[in-house]
């Protein structure tokens, strides 16, 4: 059983005067411990599949299936706890609570799972040693570089213990030191705990690193290289 079966998905935005076919029945299946890529230009409906991989948006037709339970057509409630236990997400903008520390942010899913105090304290200790950060748990977002930032991000997404993480342009914000240290540090991740990475990316040092490549364009699925 795929980790991850998506079904004949097709998303239409009717919100403007020319319907706007965002996807065209995209058939794919991701497994557990991929490293994977999502490429094509603007357009061309890879932010669209990532958000409906990750519950934040509903196809218009098809379905998705999470280790074999479909989450298309979920009560939002049973979809938000859905979410919260098992997929992982990483933003272009981080996301992180200005207010919260490093470690504080990393902690705070795994608060909103009812993870136990001390249990949360160490996974996160050991998280943000993970990426880099043992020396910045107590530094807020505003201390910290974009790089680093990014760096939470992901400790916080691994925190839940998720089956995958979903990560829309991670990169984007970066510079290229930057990008290639948060490159690495994810491929250990995906190595150490098997966890599926899966991307939406311009990025050609993303695309370059990427285990598998699946193109996209103009709403169809193009080409699927590993």
């Amino acid at each position: 059983m795929a980790l991850i079966d998506v079904r004949h998905i097709t998303k239409t935005y009717n919100s403007t005067a020319v319907p706007v076919h965002a996807l065209r029945d995209v058939n794919v299946h991701f497994e557990k411990k991929e490293f994977t890529a999502i490429v094509g230009p603007s357009g061309s409906g890879k932010t669209t599949l990532l958000n409906i991989l990750g519950g934040l948006d509903a196809p218009t037709s098809g379905e998705v299936l999470i280790g074999g339970q479909n989450i298309t057509g979920m009560k939002e409630s049973a979809l938000v706890e859905f979410r919260l236990r098992h997929i992982g997400f990483v933003f272009q903008a981080y996301n992180l609570i200005p207010v919260l520390t490093a470690i504080e942010n990393v902690e705070f899913i795994m608060l909103l799972q009812g993870v136990g105090k001390k249990e949360r304290h160490e996974r996160a200790r050991a998280l943000l040693a993970d990426v880099g950060l043992a020396d910045r748990l107590d530094s807020r977002p505003s201390q910290l570089s974009g790089g680093q930032q990014q760096r939470v991000a992901v400790a916080r997404a691994l925190a839940s213990r998720p089956r995958f993480v979903l990560a829309d342009e991670p990169t984007a914000n970066l510079d290229s030191e930057s990008t290639t240290s948060l490159l690495d540090m994810m491929e250990e991740m995906n190595a150490k705990y098997e966890m599926t990475f899966i991307f939406s990316t311009h990025d050609a040092r993303v695309i370059e690193r990427a285990h598998r490549v699946i193109t996209l364009e103009d709403g169809r699925f193009q080409e699927d290289k590993q």
